[in-house]
């Protein structure tokens, strides 16, 4: 099998395996955040998926599928949209609000002029 069907043949085996490994990773989330399966049973199933992968996944999708599905929509609901801590990663000011403050310390005398002159280039994005 050389040639063009060899390749499609590496590669559609590429990407069920990829699907797969997908399936069992989720299937591994969904079984540590249900807070109502006891530890023994998660054990159990992690056992299962390690020694009968292929069916033990079927076998989970058919069962706990509806479970699956609910506490995935309930994580989604709780995750804080409005988060200081998001807001802690993105710029919060302008070049021109970062040069200003800047002048206004070299002004009170907080920073001395090379001081100044470098934040004035960092805020620039300039190399100093």
């Amino acid at each position: 099998m050389n040639g063009f069907w060899g390749f499609f043949w590496i590669l559609f085996e590429a990407f069920v395996f990829v699907a797969y490994l997908m399936v069992l990773f989720t299937i591994l989330v969904d079984l540590f955040r249900d807070e109502k399966l006891n530890g023994w049973w998660k054990a159990l199933w992690v056992i299962f998926l390690v020694f009968v992968p292929f069916l033990t996944a079927l076998v989970y999708l058919i069962a706990r599928g509806r479970g699956m599905a609910e506490r995935t929509a309930r994580q989604r609901q709780t995750v804080p949209e409005n988060d200081d801590y998001y807001r802690t990663f993105t710029p919060s000011s302008t070049p021109a609000a970062d040069i200003a403050q800047a002048q206004t310390l070299l002004d009170q005398g907080t920073i001395s002029q090379g001081e100044f002159d470098a934040l004035k280039a960092k805020a620039l994005g300039q190399r100093f």
